[in-house]
């Protein structure tokens, strides 16, 4: 499905520019802007139209009784759309190869990243990285402060989410604590944030090689053990308003957290390694964020994974800007031809 969506233009407040996302199932990717209120007064209609292999914007000026109406080609937008669609296919051909479930998968962090981004492989949602040092197939964080911040399910520019989720959803991460901390070692923690209030889970080590819950203000020492430089496979989870914990497949915990209704949380903010002034000591890789719940087979899937391919890179947006005015119309179905 293609949206066009209304907004301010970078760095211009006054400004309104018209921005083209594509979108499938639960995310979204921002092609760019497509048009740009200005003096001319030409404005869109309220339709994108497909056809005959074209993407044309419908564009109309004027008023009273003289009226001009008008088609222009979006080619290059077209083909950023073609390119995302592909790259998406292709990585669920590929982990689909691999007995990796590809239902409900919306963002996978892997081998690609640089030296403060860690790239999602679906190409819509990256991490933000500090003092990590680069692992096959994730990052390795150690020291004060090294950790990577994923902003699940906040909304980006323009007020819409590059991923949406439900109240069911599965974050599923390798993890290996590198040596045994002084303190402790948190590899993941999840802030949830409901209108006003905000809500903790996380996963820690302690220094007697302990796993260590948090939920809330609550910090509770479970009876596994664990051993430095061994692969663990971590799992948070929410069901309904029930929160977990999981490693290799056994759960370490769950505790209700306080989401009302049907609407999922306003922020999902997860965080790997150096959280809240920690030192870090854990290496993290292949971390697959699923919108449902994953029984234990699925994630053991994940767990015997191969590394993931290596992540294209985004289609530039079009630096072209057309005279447009807002249009919150939809254009949906297969617009590419291919199978």
């Amino acid at each position: 499905m293609l949206c066009t969506q209304g907004g301010h233009a970078s760095g211009k407040n006054k400004a309104t520019a018209l921005r083209l996302w594509v979108m499938h199932n639960n995310r979204s990717f921002p092609v760019g802007p497509v048009g740009m209120d200005n003096a001319v007064n030409w404005m869109l209609a309220g339709s994108l139209l497909y056809s005959d292999g074209c993407l044309h914007p419908l564009q109309r000026r004027g008023n009273g009784e003289c009226r001009i109406i008008s088609l222009s080609r979006l080619t290059e937008e077209l083909s950023a759309v073609r390119s995302v669609l592909s790259t998406w296919a292709q990585k669920d051909i590929f982990f689909s190869s691999l007995s990796i479930p590809t239902a409900g998968l919306v963002a996978v962090l892997s081998g690609a990243s640089s030296d403060d981004t860690w790239n999602d492989g679906y190409l819509c949602l990256n991490a933000t990285v500090t003092n990590a040092v680069k692992d096959n197939d994730g990052l390795q964080l150690t020291g004060l402060g090294s950790r990577a911040i994923w902003p699940v399910n906040t909304r980006g520019d323009n007020n819409l989410r590059h991923v949406s989720l439900s109240h069911d959803f599965t974050i599923v991460a390798s993890v290996t604590i590198e040596e045994a901390p002084s303190g402790n070692t948190p590899p993941l923690t999840a802030v949830l944030a409901h209108t006003a209030s905000n809500h903790t889970v996380g996963l820690s080590c302690s220094h007697n090689k302990k796993w260590e819950t948090t939920f809330e203000c609550k910090t509770t020492t479970r009876s596994s053990t664990l051993e430095p430089k061994e692969e663990y496979q971590v799992a948070l989870m929410l069901q309904g308003n029930k929160a977990s914990v999981d490693v290799d497949g056994e759960s370490l915990g769950k505790e209700e957290v306080p989401l009302t209704g049907e609407r999922p949380p306003e922020v999902l903010r997860l965080c790997f390694g150096a959280c809240g002034g920690h030192e870090s000591h854990v290496t993290v890789t292949n971390v697959f964020l699923h919108n449902r719940l994953l029984i234990f087979t699925a994630m053991r899937a994940l767990k015997d994974r191969v590394p993931a391919p290596t992540r294209e890179a985004a289609p530039t947006p079009p630096e072209r800007v057309r005279v447009v005015d807002s249009v919150r119309e939809h254009v949906t179905g297969d617009i590419t031809g291919e199978k």
